[in-house]
């Protein structure tokens, strides 16, 4: 690809068409500048707006790791990596985060890659444990740096940044305006790319509406407001893990078909719960704000904010989950009367009154299948539909969602299809070999 330029097969290979105005400028910026920062809302594509210039940055002779991005958690790295192997640019890369078998990441990088994607912790934990040499790398991408920050990575980025010697590129990367850069980062006048007020935004077709509860407990208001919803994607952010599970505990009592995320899961754990969540199998999602931003999650058609941040950034981030790319899309605030209302709120949205003892939301019509077995066992999305449909008597419409990484893969089946499926394919083999596959709970 020559400078600036961007093939029509690598746009085929990303199911695009043309780029947006932000990834045009960020793709000229970041191949012209020594530093770059990119500020634009989350959901306008600031992933491919980084990747593509990097794309035309690399150099097929050069040996060693030529990239470093890191990125505040394990879900982004692994949403690059995969936006990176849709591009097929034909450079290695390899992603590294905590949850991940170390040992299986140091005999990766063996043959070190072009691009290296990481959270903080396990890349600094892999120049400790010297599986990785960074002195030939010329790029550094610090993806949603504010978020690694708040985050407590700031030891583990400035212990990285220091082996850096050989850096010719930087280039920050954030859906927050306005931004503190700290002095180890070593960017002093950067190119500013700022896309957050202007019509690369994404959620124009958000509407505001205010729930009024009058209990302290507002878990019954919000069982209301889902019957009321019915089982449209939506999400539930809270402030605190711990308000996180009781609210999904709660939930789960009243015969809600509800999921949960946070930060303390195992990776297991949170790879189950997004899949779950993004093929449609479980319709709502109780979050802490791990979930506003750096997830690949299309299609939420509401956020709740069951409690409202303190920040107003993250409260944008959070309604940037719905509203994307010109859909339409509701935030309700779940507000008690006398509350105190966060200084960014100078006038509350229009009220909402939720019709009380509404039906219980359908349960999906989907279920997940997780399967242990992934790229790195030779298995691909067509192995799997030709397994459930041979073995499984299963058709095309009964196969939904299918997700393949490295070690596992996941699919979504119809669930009045489940019992009889588990059954025929129980003592089955996919390619020669018996793989482990059960309901990803």
């Amino acid at each position: 690809m020559k400078a600036h330029e961007v093939s029509a097969n690598m746009l085929a290979n990303l199911g695009i068409d043309d780029l947006n105005d932000m990834q045009l400028a960020a793709n000229q910026s970041i191949q012209d500048e020594k530093e770059v920062l990119l500020l634009a809302p989350t959901g306008s594509g600031k992933t491919l707006g980084f990747l593509l210039p990097l794309f035309a940055l690399l150099n097929p002779a050069t040996k060693g790791i030529q990239c470093l991005i890191l990125t505040p958690s394990r879900e982004l790295a692994i949403q690059i990596e995969q936006v990176w192997r849709k591009m097929a640019t034909g450079f290695k890369v390899n992603t590294c985060y905590g949850g991940h078998s170390v040992q299986i990441e140091m005999q990766n990088l063996t043959d070190p890659p072009a691009v290296l994607i990481g959270t903080p912790g396990r890349i600094a934990d892999h120049i400790t444990r010297r599986s990785i040499n960074l002195k030939r790398t010329k790029i550094l991408i610090l993806d949603e740096f504010d978020k690694s920050l708040s985050m407590g990575f700031e030891d583990e980025m400035l212990f990285i940044a220091q082996r850096l010697s050989g850096l010719e590129k930087r280039v920050l990367v954030s859906a927050t305006a306005q931004l503190k850069i700290p002095a180890f980062v070593g960017i002093n006048q950067p190119k500013i790319l700022d896309f957050t007020k202007t019509e690369t935004k994404t959620n124009d077709g958000l509407v505001l509406k205010t729930v009024t509860s009058q209990s302290d407990d507002k878990t019954s208001d919000l069982f209301d407001l889902l019957c009321f919803l019915g089982n449209q994607s939506t999400l539930i952010f809270c402030n605190f893990r711990e308000t996180v599970e009781q609210i999904y505990h709660s939930l789960r009592k009243k015969g809600i078909e509800v999921a949960f995320f946070h930060g303390k899961m195992e990776q297991l754990d949170r790879e189950k719960t997004l899949v779950n969540f993004r093929n449609g199998s479980v319709p709502f999602l109780v979050a802490t704000d791990l979930a506003a931003r750096g997830l690949d999650i299309s299609v939420v058609k509401n956020v709740i904010h069951y409690e409202l941040p303190p920040k107003k950034d993250e409260f944008t981030h959070r309604n940037g989950r719905t509203a994307r790319m010109n859909a339409a899309g509701t935030a309700y605030l779940l507000l008690n009367p006398n509350a105190p209302v966060p200084y960014y709120l100078t006038q509350l949205p229009d009220q909402l009154v939720v019709p009380k003892n509404g039906a219980l939301p359908k349960y999906s019509d989907w279920v997940t299948l997780y399967i242990n077995g992934g790229k790195k066992n030779k298995i691909n999305k067509v192995d799997i539909v030709g397994f459930l449909s041979k073995k499984g008597n299963l058709e095309q419409t009964d196969i939904g969602l299918i997700e393949v990484m490295d070690f596992m893969s996941f699919v979504a089946v119809k669930t009045n299809k489940l019992k009889e499926l588990l059954s025929l394919i129980e003592n089955e083999k996919m390619k020669g070999q018996k793989y482990r596959i059960e309901v990803a709970k």
